[in-house]
């Protein structure tokens, strides 16, 4: 029933699909503030470290002040969004935060039940009261019951801010004379393990993306048969940081699936035709 089950959701892309694929997003820098010079960009990007696995023994404080540890968000076997932000910024942070709050909003996926996401702020003078305003406005705007419960928001020292950036290969910079830091805008998606997945970059704005990447990330743990036959279909790009659609799985899929049917019916009539002759062959005995 499994099998016939996948066949049947391979059926149900290819019919819902045909040759359509994703239209890749420009994979440009987007930055927060007003143009910091060339030297500090140069200072500011993202390493992709893939596969590496996050310290989960660094604390945080969380939005009400309690002190919190990464590994407390990684007990409850669901893979995890992370962000790295901060509450003053005037420009880049709330477009990531608002586009992912509508992204995440236009997912049957559900923060807080399929999967968490953490946004941790990179300006260590910020505290809980900013993580709390910042939390509330958020979640206005996704707008789920029980989403306060896996949307996270956090503050901590530099120093752990630091190793967490660094495992997951974000690097930011401060400029003095605009009193801002200057940053990536990147998604990342972690296992429920602590490991790094994907990188989504820009603003996330493709909840088809960003639900693949959740899929993938929990080992196909969350997600139906249907979602995990779109994965077959679609392959993430390291570089793009987007789901490809990819070409040769569909027709393999094809291939499988019109091999399949044919075969049914070529087995059916033959066993068909087999009956009759069965059943002539006792007719004349009996005569």
């Amino acid at each position: 029933m499994k099998l016939w089950g996948r066949i049947i959701a391979i059926a149900i892309i290819l019919l819902l699909f045909g040759s359509r694929g994703i239209a890749l997003a420009d994979d440009s820098s987007q930055w927060s503030g007003a143009s910091p010079p060339p030297s500090l960009l140069d200072k500011v990007g993202v390493d992709q470290r893939l596969g590496n696995s996050i310290p989960l023994d660094l604390t945080f404080k969380d939005e009400a002040g309690k002190t919190v540890r990464l590994g407390d968000f990684f007990n409850k076997g669901k893979p995890v969004a992370l962000t790295l932000n901060y509450f003053s910024c005037p420009m880049l942070c709330p477009l990531v935060l608002d586009s992912l709050a509508n992204t995440v909003k236009n997912m049957d996926f559900t923060v807080g039940k399929e999967y968490e996401i953490i946004t941790v702020a990179i300006d260590p003078r910020e505290g809980p009261k900013d993580a709390a305003k910042a939390k509330a406005k958020y979640l206005a705007k996704y707008n789920r019951p029980g989403a306060a419960q896996g949307w996270h928001f956090l503050t901590g020292s530099e120093q752990n801010i630091k190793r967490l950036a660094d495992a997951v290969g974000v690097r930011y910079a401060y400029d003095s004379k605009l009193n801002q830091y200057a940053h990536p805008a990147v998604l990342i998606v972690l296992t429920p393990e602590g490991k790094i997945s994907k990188y989504f970059m820009g603003l996330p704005s493709s909840p088809t993306d960003l639900k693949l990447g959740l899929i993938e990330a929990s080992g196909g743990k969350i997600g139906s048969i249907v979602d995990q036959a779109v994965l077959f279909c679609y392959h993430y790009n390291p570089v793009t940081g987007k789901y490809d659609f990819v070409v040769m799985n569909l027709i393999r899929a094809g291939f499988v699936l019109t091999t399949l049917i044919l075969g049914s019916f070529v087995f059916y009539w033959w066993r068909r035709d087999h009956q009759r002759n069965k059943g002539e062959k006792s007719m004349r005995g009996v005569i």
